[in-house]
């Protein structure tokens, strides 16, 4: 992936940065010999039985090959990207279908590949490589104690130790001070625990004061900082705003918003008489979510309540049936009232997840093997 030292954000400094805008995936997609012999290669390597069909187990590996290309977290480690892993895998299997042809595999993964390459465009994924440098310059510099103060204050140290109160500090830090998620047991293992086995900041009888936290904080975050100069660890970093400008450019085109509705309803059970539960509201806003740059629902906590008020304030877990234009045309209410709460008060979250395979440093995983 094309490499950046510009200024993609404030936490671009270095040229330890990779950032994941989807054009390699464009390109890869939009040549058409190039795209055809992969897709050959591929298919032939996942058709194991050779039937010219692939079944969901034989779909796996490209799933997991999708992942890696985009730097999510290996599958089964995040609820984030298990999200994405399912829906991929739906998208080839139509979420019945049991087996995929090489045709239908090659017109998905290009509408795949096409859809991933145009969400990276929009929210690009930063791979970032942190060696401990960025953590010293920190631990050194003119921030620290301002920073360190105010994350003291909010971990409060009335009956914490000393060692507990650092790892809540070490938590509360991010990329952009040079340290990597300590969610991450891998981390929290072999960086975190590491240093505090070196850390001679024992005595913990006496109470903990600002000075002496901002002191031992200090020793141990350079020693964090050794750990990581000795093992890197690969962060995928992402931020995302969400102002509704994605759910008003979905309402204000006609043809887009009915289509995205139409496929969403599709498969919603209907009574005899073609109506439809309100409980469904929540399932369909979810499938059309990607359509209206929302994120999935249980995905990121403050859309969700966002999306709780909107359904209270209109009463849609009344659980009625209603028939299908109205179903819509809540639908449409519903997206048009959580817009407008985004217009007056953006939600904006980022994310950073271990990268625990190495990534490659050609472009793409979905090279073919040879």
């Amino acid at each position: 992936m094309g490499t950046s030292t510009g200024t993609t954000g404030t936490f671009l400094k270095k040229k330890s940065e990779q950032v994941l805008d989807g054009s390699d995936i464009m390109e890869l997609v939009e040549n058409e010999e190039v795209f055809s012999n992969f897709v050959d290669h591929k298919f032939k390597e996942l058709d194991k039985d050779s039937d010219g069909q692939l079944s969901v187990k034989e779909l796996q590996p490209a799933v997991a090959d999708i992942g890696a290309a985009l730097g999510l977290p290996a599958q089964g480690s995040s609820p984030d990207s298990d999200h994405i892993y399912s829906e991929v895998l739906n998208e080839f299997t139509h979420g019945k279908q049991e087996r995929v042809s090489k045709t239908e595999f090659k017109e998905v993964l290009s509408d795949f590949l096409l859809g991933m390459a145009a969400g990276l465009k929009r929210d690009p994924i930063v791979i970032l490589r942190i060696d401990g440098e960025d953590l010293l310059e920190f631990s050194n510099g003119p921030s620290y104690e301002a920073e360190m103060v105010s994350i003291f204050s909010q971990i409060g140290s009335d009956d914490a130790s000393l060692r507990d109160c650092i790892i809540k500090a070490l938590e509360k830090l991010t990329v952009d001070q040079g340290m990597p998620p300590s969610s991450d047991s891998w981390v929290m293992s072999n960086v975190v625990e590491q240093a505090l086995v070196s850390w001679d900041g024992n005595d913990q009888e006496k109470p903990i004061s600002q000075e002496t936290f901002l002191e031992e904080f200090k020793k141990v975050a350079e020693r964090v900082a050794q750990n990581l100069k000795e093992q890197p660890v690969i962060v995928a970093h992402s931020e995302n705003t969400f102002d509704g400008s994605g759910i008003k450019r979905l309402l204000s085109n006609k043809f887009e918003l009915d289509k995205s509705l139409n496929t969403a309803i599709e498969n919603v059970p209907k009574d005899r008489n073609g109506k439809i539960s309100k409980e469904y509201l929540r399932v369909v806003l979810d499938l059309v979510a990607s359509s209206a740059d929302l994120p999935p629902i249980g995905a990121v906590d403050q859309i969700d309540k966002v999306v709780a008020d909107v359904f209270n304030m209109i009463n849609a877990d009344d659980g009625k049936v209603v028939k299908e234009d109205e179903f819509k045309k809540l639908l449409t209410d519903i997206l048009g009232s959580i817009m407008l709460q985004l217009e007056g008060n953006s939600i904006s979250v980022s994310s950073n997840s271990v990268v625990h395979e190495p990534l490659a440093s050609s472009s793409l995983h979905l090279q073919p093997s040879s």
